[in-house]
C-alpha cells in the first residue's frame, strides 16, 4: 500500500512576480493546487523544509488542508532551477482514492551484465522510469528489472518489467529500457592530403618546394638566369 504523508499549505493572497519573488526570498515555494473534483485551481506555498520532508518521507500521496477540508494529492509537477537545481514551483492535484490515476514510477536495474563483465560492453539507461495508471493506494515506490544476461549488443523493453494485475502500463511496452554497446573510442580525425594537389600563393601561382617560405616575390628570376644577376645589380646603380 502506498505511503502517505500529511504536508502544510498556505493560501497565496498576492500572485505578482514581485510577490513571488518575495516568497521565494523568504525560503518558501510556490505552487498551484488543483481539485479533483472541478477545473478551478487555488495558488498556494509550502515551506521548503516541508517539501524536503515530503521527499525524504518516500511518500507518493500527501494529505493536505483546503478551506479546512482534507484533500489528497499527489505532486504532478515540480520545477527546478536550471542551474542551482532549487525547487521553483509545484502543482499539487487533487485524487479520489477510488479512481485510477497516471503516475511515472523510477526503474532500478539489478544485476551485472554479461556484456559488461566478459565482452567489455557498456550499459545505456534510456528510460529512469515508466508511466503506469492504477489506484492510488496501490502506486509502487519503485520497479526493479534484473539485466545480468544482456550479452553485447542486447536490449530490454519496457514490456519485461513484471506488473501486478493492479497495475496498467502506459509506456509503450516496446520502448527501450536498456542496452549494453560497444565502448566509445576516440578517434583522432586523419587529414589526407593529395601528392598531387598544388598549394597557390595570394596571387594564384602554385607554390613550389624548395623556394625558401615558398613565397614568390615579384621580379625573381628563375635558376637559370642567377650569373646575370651582377650585371642587373650594375645597370640599376646607374
Amino acid at each position: 500500500m502506498a505511503i502517505e504523508h500529511k504536508i502544510d499549505i498556505n493560501k497565496r493572497v498576492n500572485t505578482g512576480k514581485k510577490a513571488i519573488k518575495q516568497l521565494r526570498n523568504d525560503g518558501n515555494i510556490p505552487g498551484v493546487y488543483y481539485s479533483p473534483s472541478s477545473k478551478k485551481s487555488a495558488p498556494i506555498f509550502i515551506t521548503q523544509n516541508e517539501y524536503h520532508e515530503a521527499v525524504k518521507s518516500g511518500a507518493r500521496i500527501f494529505n493536505i488542508r483546503v478551506e479546512d477540508k482534507k484533500q489528497t494529492v499527489l505532486f504532478k509537477s515540480v520545477q527546478y532551477h536550471p542551474v542551482t537545481e532549487k525547487v521553483l514551483h509545484i502543482d499539487l492535484y487533487g485524487i479520489k482514492m477510488d479512481k485510477p490515476v497516471n503516475i511515472k514510477i523510477p526503474v532500478q536495474l539489478t544485476g551485472n551484465p554479461i556484456g559488461i563483465i566478459e565482452e567489455g560492453g557498456v550499459l545505456n539507461q534510456a528510460l529512469n522510469e515508466i508511466e503506469i495508471q492504477c489506484l492510488p493506494a496501490d502506486i509502487p515506490e519503485y520497479f526493479e528489472t534484473d539485466i545480468s544476461e544482456l550479452n553485447l549488443g542486447d536490449s530490454i523493453n519496457v514490456g519485461s518489467i513484471e506488473l501486478n494485475e493492479k497495475i496498467t502500463l502506459v509506456t509503450p511496452e516496446d520502448t527501450v529500457l536498456a542496452s549494453v554497446t560497444h565502448a566509445m573510442k576516440e578517434i583522432e580525425p586523419v587529414v589526407e592530403v593529395d601528392e598531387d594537389e598544388l598549394f597557390l600563393d595570394e596571387d594564384g601561382e602554385p607554390i613550389v618546394d624548395g623556394e625558401g617560405e615558398g613565397e614568390k616575390k615579384e621580379g625573381d628570376k628563375p635558376k637559370e638566369d642567377e650569373e646575370s644577376k651582377p650585371e642587373e645589380k650594375g645597370t640599376g646603380s646607374e
